[in-house]
């Protein structure tokens, strides 16, 4: 099988495979951790659809996502903190003047081994995993039920959430519940406010390409059933969708971006 992992710049606001241009023009989108990887992309991709975007994260970063000519807000927020989440929806209504949408993008977690990881390490990653998307979702819930067009929240979370991979054991659970988070939450929420998931697969950035080395991701394409693997701009047309009056049905759904799991070990040298 050959392999050439595909450009990673945002394509613009039209869905990849259809011929449909969404317009975000006049809305309001907060996406947290949208000052690097994944979370820049899908910042960048709202912002070529006509949308003002703010971002958030820990530390200013040098470059903001930019497209369309617009540049996003940056707000400093840790989220894991409820107090502190509150005040990012509120602070960001306030610039923006409503929110629409918000993209709970923030996560992540280094492995570790579960029979040696500490308390403390297990707390945060479920805290930043589980605990902060549900700190921002609630107050941009009050915030877009006031709406006459209510609003759209998108969790991103992980294959590891329904099929774990070793020392993973805490990112694995939080993501599990974030899963379940996002379907009690439309079940609430609705009809004002939309609530929906995306199961993310392996997605190749700058990033990952130092952890898999120069030939690893033609490596890991190979056990894909779409041939390759994701990029960001992959989850961030999902997003686009999912917050777009295109999915005005759709809550409570879970959208898996991972091009088909994972091809059994048993049947990959028959695909070669």
């Amino acid at each position: 099988m050959r392999y050439r992992c595909p450009d990673l710049a945002t394509p613009g606001p039209t869905l990849a495979g259809m011929n449909v241009t969404v317009d975000f023009g006049g809305r309001a989108v907060l996406v947290t951790g949208g000052t690097k990887g994944i979370g820049f992309v899908i910042a960048e991709t709202f912002l070529a659809a006509g949308a003002d975007v703010v971002v958030c994260g820990r530390n200013e970063p040098e470059t903001l996502p930019a497209a369309g000519g617009r540049t996003a807000r940056f707000i400093a927020s840790d989220i894991r903190d409820a107090a502190a989440a509150a005040a990012l929806v509120e602070q960001t209504t306030d610039q923006l003047g409503r929110l629409d949408v918000l993209v709970n993008n923030a996560g992540g977690s280094p492995d570790a081994d579960a029979a040696t990881v500490s308390p403390r390490f297990f707390e945060k990653i479920v805290g930043l995993n589980l605990l902060a998307p549900f700190y921002v979702a609630q107050p941009a819930n009050t915030v877009m039920q006031t709406q006459e067009s209510g609003g759209s929240i998108i969790n991103i979370g992980s294959v590891s959430g329904v099929d774990p991979q070793p020392r993973t054991a805490a990112y694995s659970a939080a993501k599990a519940g974030l899963l379940m988070l996002t379907k009690a939450l439309a079940l609430e929420w609705s009809p004002k406010v939309r609530v929906n998931h995306i199961t993310t697969g392996l997605i190749y950035t700058e990033a990952a390409a130092g952890v898999y080395g120069e030939h690893g991701e033609a490596a890991l394409a190979e056990v894909i059933p779409m041939g390759r693997m994701a990029v960001p701009a992959d989850v961030a047309n999902t997003c686009l969708f999912l917050a777009s009056d295109l999915a005005s049905y759709v809550t409570g759904a879970d959208v898996p971006v991972h091009g088909g799991g994972e091809v059994p070990a048993r049947y990959v040298v028959t695909r070669k």
